[in-house]
């Protein structure tokens, strides 16, 4: 016997770093930042949080590091479109890195060609 999950089950999507499950408040709350300051990533275009259906932005936890990392750079005396500027370029660079060691590990990086 299967037991079947309700419809609307959310169980799974909270394990999801990418569903919107915190609203403003809570977001702001957890990371220790002013509604404002995550309105101010919105408009930077650094994040871009879904919407409920009634409007209200909602977060994801991926997004909740994003901006913690910004406020922690903000914090530091950097100005908020520099911020955003290094962490697209600390995540460009993640990937790139990512995308090198899959290679590696396929036997199609640089060293492979050279043999």
């Amino acid at each position: 016997m299967t037991a079947e999950k309700p419809a609307g089950d959310l169980t799974g999507k909270f394990d999801d770093e990418d569903y919107p499950a915190y609203s403003m408040g809570h977001a702001a709350e957890i990371l220790g930042v002013r509604q404002g300051f995550l309105r101010s990533l919105d408009a930077a275009k650094l994040l871009t949080p879904q919407r409920s259906e009634g409007g209200h932005r909602r977060y994801s936890r991926y997004q909740l590091r994003i901006a913690a990392r910004a406020h922690e750079l903000v914090a530091a005396g950097t100005a908020l479109d520099a911020a955003c500027r290094i962490i697209i370029l600390e995540d460009q660079l993640a990937e790139a890195r990512r995308i090198n060691t899959e290679h590696q590990q396929h036997g199609n990086g640089p060293s492979a060609a050279s043999e």
